[in-house]
This record gives C-alpha cells, sequence and structure tokens, in this order.
C-alpha cells in the first residue's frame, strides 16, 4: 500500500511541475491572443478600485 502512496504521490507533484511549467511557456510566448482580448474586453484585466472609491464616498 505505501508503494502505491509514493507513487500517486510522484504522479501528483509531476503532474503539477508539468501544469506549472506550460502556463508559464503559454503566458511568455502569447499562445491564446484571443483569450487576452476577452479578458481586456470583459474588464477584468483593469484595476479601478478609485472608481470604486468615488462611488462609495459620494454616497
Amino acid at each position: 500500500m505505501k508503494t502505491v502512496e509514493r507513487i500517486i504521490i510522484k504522479l501528483i507533484i509531476i503532474q503539477l511541475l508539468f501544469l506549472i511549467i506550460v502556463q508559464i511557456f503559454f503566458h511568455k510566448n502569447n499562445m491564446f491572443p484571443e483569450l487576452k482580448e476577452i479578458t481586456q474586453y470583459e474588464g477584468v484585466t483593469e484595476y479601478q478600485f478609485s472608481n470604486i472609491l468615488d462611488v462609495f464616498n459620494n454616497e
């Protein structure tokens, strides 16, 4: 049973490392530019904390 647990833990660690490496690779090489356009269109990437604070201060 311990050998199976060790194998599962090693597989999880390997998958996590591959996930991180692939995410960094996609992010650095701009593999999916349409996703970047969608997030900019939705306004998710912009930080507009000052506008939120202005609304609360005016009330």
